[in-house]
């Protein structure tokens, strides 16, 4: 069990998942994943408390769940109606409930590779779960298997709940049909398919899905203060806002000022000036700022508003001088 808990937290360091000692509310089912989970954080040191949603899709069996993460792992309990839902659905009602916390799951290396086999035949992709959801949700079990979870749980003499409903989602079509038949082409086809995602070791599982989504808007955050955006066939690399306390550096800019509640980040479609109606795409334009540079431009913010674009609309308060 020690291996386990190394492994978890060597993990969640690498991520930057949870800060040291830090409180994490795990999403729990009543499962061996989940109940490992609630676990294994806490006894690594992190403040741990349980949030339980209650479809009411089982009836007794569900309400069985609730009071089993409710009496044994602490949850608190949330009631909500999954009627008529899919299991996005389900999944999105889920995590909509207590957004303002560090929320983590039980997902395992399992749940990953049936993640794989899932996207690989509805996108043609074989792209995974990130350590961190778009959402901020955190998956520090990702390193484990499933079978591991289950013996953890025997072995610290756990209890967990088994969700006769799994085999009817998609999820259990593949955990129980298709991977099976896998395995009998070959026996390590779990760990195979694992490392498809191994194979793209120098990106980010976040920008791999980002690549690999249907044509679109959106950003993720690759840690480290940078975000990849796409705005339908392009993608940039862009910083996330920096308080401009004092000085800071931007690529080859120096900017500093010594106005509080200043940041700068970089220019974001639908971007306007302070206190006017210009967009911050025409200001480029008419600074004849190539599109090829807009991305990387600093621009000094409040709130969601332009005060300052360095070298081109400057502020009385803003000193900016490009190196």
């Amino acid at each position: 069990m020690e291996d386990l808990h190394d492994r978890v937290e060597r993990f969640v360091r690498e991520h930057d998942l949870i800060e040291p000692g830090d409180d994490v509310t795990c999403l729990v089912s009543g499962g061996a994943d989940s109940t490992c989970l609630w676990h294994l954080l806490d006894s690594l040191g992190y403040r741990v408390s349980a949030l339980h949603v209650n479809h009411r899709l089982r009836g007794a069996e569900s309400d069985e769940d609730a009071r089993f993460c409710a009496q044994v792992l602490g949850a608190e309990v949330v009631e909500l109606d999954g009627r008529g839902l899919s299991e996005a659905g389900l999944r999105e009602q889920r995590r909509s409930v207590s957004r303002d916390r560090l929320r983590a799951t039980g997902h395992t290396a399992s749940d990953q590779v049936e993640t794989i086999v899932y996207r690989l035949v509805s996108r043609g992709a074989a792209t995974g779960m990130a350590p961190r959801s778009d959402d901020g949700v955190v998956h520090p079990l990702l390193p484990l298997w499933r079978e591991e979870t289950e013996k953890y749980c025997r072995a610290a003499d756990l209890e967990f709940r088994v969700d006769s409903s799994n085999a009817d989602t998609k999820r259990g079509l593949i955990r129980e049909e298709i991977l099976p038949l896998l395995r009998r082409l070959h026996p390590a086809a779990d760990e195979n398919l694992l490392q498809a995602l191994d194979s793209r070791e120098t990106m980010p599982p976040a920008l791999a899905e980002l690549l690999a989504a249907p044509v679109g808007s959106k950003r993720v955050d690759l840690g480290g203060g940078l975000q990849a955006v796409r705005e339908h066939e392009r993608l940039w690399l862009e910083q996330g806002p920096v308080d401009l306390a004092g000085e800071i550096h931007w690529g080859d800019w120096t900017i500093r000022s010594e106005l509080a509640g200043l940041r700068v980040r970089g220019w974001r479609p639908g971007d306007r000036l302070a206190g006017r109606r210009r967009k911050i795409q025409d200001v480029f334009v008419d600074a004849k700022v190539p599109r090829s540079e807009r991305e990387a431009w600093p621009l000094v913010v409040r709130g969601d508003e332009v005060v300052a674009v360095p070298g081109i609309v400057e502020h009385p308060e803003v000193h900016a001088v490009r190196n």
